[in-house]
């Protein structure tokens, strides 16, 4: 890939993230968590072991949404696919808002994350519709935790090794499912220090990248400590952004295959 990829923050979103600006508000909602007698250091262990609780499931279908603001506008990104956290790969297919005209101005944008490399089709910004654009995460300011339009879910779920604290806030159910609630804060430089190889360049970046370098969470394990939610809040520039998760079909067949040397775009992506 040649180096005008090297860029950082917005200067690699997505089209929508490119001209909207990456920012979001979306709140996880304030309020003491429910003492019911589980100690918080208890909360911080069970939070930080659901990254591993992932990759024994194997693989699992995904929903993925990041809500972005930006003055008065308020937009939303969405993207579905599934995800093999033993291989640390997954597809997506991310859907971009309208443009505020109200015209359908952007295609869907398949993506592929990869451990260390996130790749794009349909990017626009000038590359072939048949193309293919490779990102290295580790260039990123933020280690494609918000520059995809779509978190990736194994990263996100090694951002919780990085828990400063947490504290239980009670059961709940998420599509039916029976799910412990935690809320904490988690350390992005401890997150990167404690994550897989497959993912500790991405978020070494990405602890270096962001404004500040602790991000509040919400997450949300079912009884074999598997993430079935995970909402996750970040700094970007002056705002922020609200990246929320869901997990579910554990076990499904997932089939990622990364594209061709051939395919994958070599020139100039156009900037806004």
């Amino acid at each position: 890939m040649g180096q005008q990829h090297r860029r950082t923050g917005g200067a690699v979103l997505t089209a929508a993230a490119v001209s909207l600006m990456a920012v979001a508000t979306g709140c996880s909602g304030g309020g003491a968590a429910a003492d019911d007698g589980r100690a918080s250091e208890d909360a911080v262990d069970v939070v930080r072991e659901s990254a591993d609780a992932l990759v024994r499931a194997g693989t699992s279908e995904a929903r993925t949404s990041m809500e972005m603001a930006s003055g008065g506008t308020r937009v939303t990104i969405r993207g579905q696919g599934s995800y093999d956290f033993r291989r640390q790969v997954g597809r997506f297919v991310v859907i971009l808002p309208k443009d505020p005209a109200g015209d359908d101005e952007h295609r869907p944008i398949t993506e592929l994350m990869a451990s260390g490399a996130l790749y794009m089709k349909n990017r626009g910004a000038g590359v072939p519709a048949d193309k293919w654009v490779r990102i290295d995460t580790a260039t990123l300011s933020d280690g494609n935790l918000v520059t995809g339009g779509a978190t990736d879910p194994l990263a996100a779920a090694e951002l919780l090794r990085g828990v400063h604290k947490a504290a239980y806030v009670g059961e709940t159910a998420v599509a039916g499912v029976k799910v412990r609630h935690y809320r904490g804060i988690a350390d992005l430089p401890s997150a990167a220090k404690s994550a897989s190889q497959g993912q500790r360049s991405a978020l070494r970046a990405a602890a270096k990248g962001f404004s500040k370098g602790r991000v509040p969470f919400d997450a949300y394990l079912d009884e074999q400590g598997r993430l079935r939610k995970l909402r996750q809040q970040f700094s970007v520039a002056n705002a922020e952004v609200a990246s929320t998760t869901l997990l579910f079909d554990f076990g499904v067949r997932v089939d990622v295959r990364l594209p061709a040397s051939e395919d994958i775009f070599a020139g100039k992506i156009a900037e806004k």
